[in-house]
């Protein structure tokens, strides 16, 4: 009898995959992902080994039923622990590393003594997988499998060796999702449409002629952002690794680190872009900046995480190997083999720490990658040391380069003093001159109020002034503040409360009634800080940190037109504390607006980072927390590597960028004027097909808010909420009207029970 991967139900067993040319083929394109950073033989063996339990007469038996009955009369049995086995019996220690990845190819990395349950033949049987080998013919030897030129991060032990699983598991599960997805696809005569991008090389083309053919207005700002440019172009030469761009905001960071990663991507045969930016809210700003700039639409992936698909996967039940298995929801899921991918810190870096294999699959498309971290300073403490150590390891053993880039750049290299921080040295900054930049793009005045200002007081404000920017800190500060300017001229709100598409409605609106001097008062939480390129003469801000006042800063005469300088007040909300992980940070500000009559220059945020570094200790940028207790990642992972032992999924759990998780919904925004019907139009579509098309649940995102899991579970108690399609259960939930959510700002979470969660997200 022949053994086979995959089967075609109703169709004869010729036409049905044999298990070799599966393993053959998932072993040549997870060796091909490899080889980009020098283990393509140890992610070819992983490929062969990972289904050789399919050998099995229980998972043949249980191929051959059909996919409707196979959990009522046959499970096919554990396939995947007879790979990682024989990963440890021939090729020992480099074999269990190997094992993580085989044993999790469908459930995810497991912790060290999960692993260890499945290779322990006396704690787990497993059914008969003899003759294996004729699928996977002779494997190489032990010696062939490490590249000579792998290195160890010598600043943090075992931390090496535990990426190199998550980046072998990456090229493994994305060769085997990618080859069942081709299988499956050719079974049914359909092409499988992937890839076919344009290359870096002709992106920078288009965005060269682009920039060649922009003639802006010759004022000393633009001047300036054209240096900024030159110089920061002329250094893609340098080889490839980290480096700082640091340009104060106003001064063209966004585009210019654009055309240095793409020239500097040519210059070394690297494969993509990832541009990692610090909120959702913005990444539709900056992905339409992009498309614009390359004259695109094709090329340049927005991703972030708007729903768990592994939790929709879990309500289906033939282990992921048919085609209504979690394979096919899968292909939702990014793999980021686009040339240019958007995306945000969350996504970014709690994928690279991640165990879920939706999550990990496009790990491997990191390595020989230019990566750039805009607005790097707002990274959080707690997990700073981490976040900085897989950069360094994307650079040491991944060939990838890595852009620092921001306004206020904060003091996290070794040459700062910061202990396991980045070697980034002077000659690596693009930037020509920073001081000197600051100094010439000064464009506003800091001044601090004496005393608490309460909301009725900064309402009167408002009414005083016709176009003026409040950023608060929380969204129930925003909402609160916003009912008091409901009724002024202009009046606007934008929080996370609001969706996606209602944001950029609203942006939109802003910008234009500012362009033609019409009265503007908007009230905004911190997402309005980072890359929103939009102009106010007065602007006040909560106190916060001081990176954070100086990204206000810079939404304050931001072009340089007026004839004096902005006004930029801090002041403290009256009767109202900032959330617990701003009190440090304000009060370091604080101490920094008393020391210094300018705050924004480079030397007060060095002292500000340096106060903030020295204030809080080593210890305090590896604290991460699990079920309330320190769980410190990085010394977990050295503490564990004595025989590998890491505890993948702890840590996973561990790692998280926000610490109140929020629940996405979707809301059915109609418009402005309520007569847009996309949404509605959309829901529509995709409630009333079998399977949930990929590209309508992308454009979902456009209408997804996040709200506290306590309101989002109250909502579907009571009602409110439905599921967006059947298949994807209570994974994806949409309201079922709009009388949960207000016209100007958003979801209404009039629960006060809901507030101290919502509170923290900015």
């Amino acid at each position: 009898m022949v053994n086979y991967a995959h089967s075609l139900p109703g169709r004869p067993e010729k036409d049905w995959e044999p298990l070799g040319d599966h393993l053959d083929a998932v072993g040549r394109v997870a060796a091909r992902f490899a080889s980009s950073f020098g283990w393509g033989t140890a992610a070819e063996v992983a490929g062969r080994l990972h289904d050789i339990g399919k050998t099995s007469a229980q998972f043949q038996a249980y191929i051959r039923v059909p996919d409707t009955d196979r959990v009522e009369h046959v499970q096919g049995g554990d396939h995947s622990t007879a790979g990682a086995r024989t990963a440890v019996k021939q090729y020992r220690d480099l074999g269990r590393l190997l094992a993580f990845g085989v044993a999790g190819h469908h459930a995810g990395l497991a912790d060290s003594d999960r692993l260890d349950g499945r290779l322990d033949p006396k704690r787990t049987v497993l059914p008969d997988y003899e003759g294996w080998e004729a699928h996977t013919g002779t494997l190489p030897g032990l010696p062939d499998l490490t590249p000579k030129a792998w290195r160890k991060l010598d600043a943090h032990k075992g931390f090496s060796q535990a990426f190199l699983v998550r980046m072998l598991f990456s090229c493994l599960v994305d060769a085997d999702f990618l080859e069942t997805e081709r299988f499956y696809a050719a079974a049914d005569g359909a092409a499988v449409l992937r890839g076919q991008h344009r290359t870096v090389a002709q992106l920078l083309d288009r965005l060269r002629a682009h920039q060649a053919g922009w003639k802006p207005e010759p004022t000393p700002l633009n001047q300036l952002r054209a240096e900024v440019l030159a110089h920061a172009t002329a250094k893609a030469a340098l080889p490839p690794g980290l480096f700082t761009l640091t340009v104060p905001t106003g001064g063209g960071k966004t585009l210019t680190s654009l055309r240095f990663a793409l020239e500097h991507a040519v210059r070394h045969g690297l494969q993509r872009v990832v541009y990692v930016i610090p909120y959702t809210s913005i990444i539709e700003q900056t992905a339409d900046e992009f498309h614009r700039v390359l004259g695109t639409a094709d090329d340049v992936l927005e991703h972030h995480a708007s729903f768990d698909w592994e939790a929709a996967g879990r309500r289906l039940t033939d282990d992921g190997e048919g085609r209504d298995g979690l394979a096919r929801l899968r292909r939702a899921a990014e793999n980021w083999d686009a040339p240019v991918i958007v995306t945000t810190a969350v996504q970014f870096f709690e994928s690279l720490y991640a165990v879920r294999t939706s999550r990990c699959r496009k790990l491997h498309n990191l390595a020989r990658s230019v990566i750039v971290l805009d607005e790097a300073q707002t990274l959080p403490l707690p997990l700073l040391q981490p976040c900085l150590a897989v950069l360094d390891e994307l650079r040491l053993n991944y060939g990838a380069s890595a852009v620092l880039c921001t306004a206020t750049q904060p003091a996290i290299r070794t040459q700062d003093g910061f202990a396991g921080g980045l070697d980034i040295p002077p000659e690596r900054e693009l930037a020509p001159n920073p001081p000197g930049l600051y100094a010439r793009l000064r464009r506003v005045r800091v001044e601090r109020m004496p005393s608490p200002v309460d909301d009725v007081a900064l309402a009167d404000r408002f009414a005083a002034s016709s176009q003026m920017l409040c950023i608060v800190n929380s969204r129930a500060h925003a909402v609160e503040l916003f009912g008091r300017i409901r009724g002024q001229e202009g009046a606007a709100h934008l929080t996370t409360l609001m969706c996606p598409r209602h944001r950029r409605a609203v942006l939109a609106r802003v910008r234009q009634r500012l362009r033609d001097g019409l009265p503007v008062r908007l009230v905004a939480t911190s997402l309005i800080e980072a890359g929103v390129d939009i102009d106010f003469p007065e602007v006040w801000r909560a106190v916060t940190g001081l990176d954070s006042i100086a990204q206000a800063a810079g939404r304050c005469n931001r072009e340089g037109k007026l004839a004096g300088l902005g006004r930029t007040v801090v002041f403290k909300p009256a009767e109202r504390e900032a959330p617990r992980e701003l009190r440090l940070l304000a009060e370091i500000a604080e101490g920094v607006l008393d020391r210094f009559d300018d705050p924004l220059t480079l030397e007060s945020v060095r002292a500000y980072f340096g106060q903030l570094y020295w204030t809080r200790g080593g210890a305090a940028f590896d604290a991460a927390r699990l079920d309330g207790q320190p769980f410190p990642i990085l010394r977990t992972i050295a503490d564990t590597s004595p025989g590998f032992r890491y505890p993948f999924d702890t840590i996973a759990r561990a790692f998280r960028m926000i610490d109140d998780a929020m629940d996405p919904v979707i809301v059915p925004w109609r418009g402005e004027d309520g007569s847009d019907t996309h949404a509605t139009d959309l829901l529509a579509r995709i409630a009333s097909m079998p399977r949930p098309r990929t590209d309508d649940l992308r454009m979902l995102q456009q209408y997804t808010v996040p709200v506290p899991p306590k309101a989002r579970e109250y909502w579907l108690t009571a009602g409110a909420l439905r599921p967006v399609h059947p298949a994807l259960g209570e994974a994806l939930l949409v309201f079922g009207d709009d009388s949960h959510y207000d016209s100007e700002t958003g979801v209404r979470l009039g629960d006060p029970a809901h507030r101290s969660a919502e509170s923290n997200l900015f």
